[in-house]
């Protein structure tokens, strides 16, 4: 059996569909899990899905990915521009990753120009609301297919 992708969600996003819609969109994080397993299946992939508004519990996340996973899909949300501690554990664990988000944030404020995340991942999908969750996990897939 394969080892399933690790889809890790940072802080606030548990508040989607009721937060900035404008802005994020209407799906909550509980439809966009859905839409992740739908798409997953689609791929032939399991996948693991958390959230959590606390730093250091991302970091385990990333940890337990890298250990049990094959791969990460992250959106880490507000700790993309300030945790160091994220990015130092993505370069920590040996599994590809990829950092996505709902917004575009280079369209945003300028505090969320800069990605500490950016520069552990191997690629950045943003901008396409929900879809950046299927984006994320197909270059995923396709990333776990070439290295196979």
């Amino acid at each position: 059996m394969t080892k399933p992708i690790h889809i890790i969600n940072g802080p606030n996003l548990n508040l989607l569909g009721t937060r900035e819609p404008e802005v994020y969109g209407a799906d909550t994080l509980d439809d966009i899990k859905e839409l992740c397993v739908e798409v997953a299946a689609a791929l032939d992939r399991e996948i693991v899905f958390v959230q959590s508004n606390i730093e250091g519990e991302l970091v385990n996340f990333i940890q337990a990915a890298g250990r049990d996973g094959a791969g990460i899909v992250i959106n880490p949300a507000a700790y993309t521009h300030t945790s160091i501690a994220l990015h130092d554990a993505l370069k920590a664990v040996d599994v590809p990753s990829i950092e996505i988000h709902l917004s575009q944030p280079a369209k945003r404020e300028s505090f969320r120009r800069r990605s500490y995340v950016a520069e552990a991942v191997h690629g950045t999908i943003s901008g396409f609301g929900a879809d950046s969750y299927v984006l994320g996990l197909q270059a995923l897939s396709n990333l776990l297919d070439t290295n196979d």
